[in-house]
């Protein structure tokens, strides 16, 4: 096949452009530092009662994301399903991108009378920025061939970063013109909707409509989509390559999903920087990791996918290991220019790999869904074993935790590599 034009490019990369101010604004700045100071000991000091015992406030919030991902992880295949069988794709990220974008907005009535709003906005703002990711995600091999998938894949992730610094900017000037006031990052909550949907709108008028026909589902649509995961599973099952990179991404995508969405709050509890040090730390993670996803994409071209993967994740082992040691600010931004700097790549270089290994198919949908599940179910496991050993013990020695699934993802890796030299894909 060959590859779309660069005006269909360009808008599904706007996408990135649209939904990643959700990734930055609220999962990684204004939210958690609006959050920590709306349900810290001041105003709970026995922490949050929630479902018959109180928690910790930012265990609690890893557990309600948690959850979240694991509606996520649930509803995928039947929305994927649907998706691959009736050609739909769009309709379905259509529905979530507006379900996340009217979410974040509503977290402008959240505050100390109405913590239970605020984390259920949370959560389906979550839900909506991942459950359309699915569909997002499985238009890569519809609009680039395989020797561009790493480029179109890295100009997403690049445009996501540069927007989400700008709406960053600009939340970052209404905190700087009314200091000491709530209302800066209530007005940013509802500029983040408006931000998503506003721009998505170039991303849904430019993709085309899928390649995929309708065509009739083998079974009931409830169980269809999961009867398709079980017909990848058996097709993955005769592909030692993909198997063995999947397991490799299970096990490092629970550290890494995990770090950048509980970073800010390590930054907030352990070393108490002030909203406008948190804000530019987002911002500083943000423009290194353009770098990061530019820089990886190049480097896979010389040395290969699995081998710069398996670089990245040496990093990320070092930097989680670093992190427990931390103690002053500037140690804190030298390790978020780290997280920067390989997240971008490891995000890109992961989604893209996946697609260059995928077989050629149809259901690309079906094939993305199980992807996408695997890493939500990832995710879940990351921040309910952070959540529990903060609870337990404190949020330092949860970082340690997350080596653990480093160092596992790090030997898949090593496996998928040894398996490489040994197949026709190599």
């Amino acid at each position: 096949m060959q590859t779309a034009s660069k005006k269909v490019i360009t808008g599904w990369a706007m996408y990135d452009w649209a939904n990643s101010v959700y990734n930055l604004v609220i999962t990684t700045t204004f939210f958690p530092a609006y959050y920590a100071a709306i349900t810290g000991l001041k105003n709970f000091p026995d922490g949050i009662y929630f479902l018959g015992r109180h928690f910790v406030n930012t265990e609690l919030k890893d557990y309600v994301l948690a959850f979240g991902f694991l509606i996520v992880a649930i509803m995928s295949p039947i929305l994927s399903s649907m998706a691959d069988y009736k050609g739909n794709k769009k309709n379905f990220m259509r529905f979530f991108c507006y379900m996340g974008a009217a979410s974040c907005s509503l977290m402008f009535f959240f505050d100390r009378d109405h913590v239970t709003l605020g984390l259920m906005c949370f959560m389906f703002a979550g839900i909506g920025f991942y459950g359309s990711q699915v569909f997002y995600n499985s238009y890569l091999p519809e609009i680039a061939a395989e020797a561009d998938q790493d480029r179109v894949s890295a100009k997403g992730y690049t445009f996501g970063y540069i927007g989400s610094v700008l709406m960053q900017m600009v939340g970052f000037a209404l905190v700087i013109f009314m200091p000491d006031n709530p209302l800066p990052l209530k007005i940013t909550f509802l500029l983040v909707g408006v931000w998503w949907v506003g721009f998505a709108q170039i991303t849904f008028n430019r993709l085309p409509i899928s390649s995929i026909t309708e065509r009739k589902a083998k079974h009931h649509v409830l169980v269809n989509g999961f009867k398709e995961l079980k017909i990848v599973w058996n097709q993955l099952k005769h592909m030692p390559v993909l198997k063995r990179y999947l397991t490799a991404f299970f096990f490092y995508s629970m550290g890494v999903q995990t770090v950048m969405l509980v970073a800010i709050d390590f930054g907030i509890k352990e070393l108490k920087l002030a909203d406008q040090k948190l804000i530019i730390t987002a911002v500083i993670i943000q423009l290194v990791a353009i770098v990061g996803a530019i820089g990886m994409s190049k480097l896979s071209a010389r040395f290969g996918n699995v081998n710069v993967l398996i670089f990245t994740v040496l990093l990320w082992i070092g930097v989680c290991i670093a992190g427990y040691f931390i103690t002053t600010e500037t140690h804190f931004y030298i390790i978020a220019s780290l997280v920067g700097l390989v997240m971008g790549g490891i995000q890109s270089l992961s989604r893209s790999t996946y697609s260059k290994f995928m077989p050629e198919t149809k259901d690309t949908a079906s094939f993305f869904s199980f992807y996408d599940v695997t890493e939500k179910l990832a995710i879940v496991i990351g921040l309910f074993t952070f959540g529990f050993i903060e609870g337990i013990s404190s949020i330092r020695q949860s970082i340690l935790s997350l080596v653990v699934f480093f160092v596992l993802g790090f030997v898949w890796l090593l496996l998928t590599s040894a398996k490489l030299k040994t197949s026709k894909i190599a």
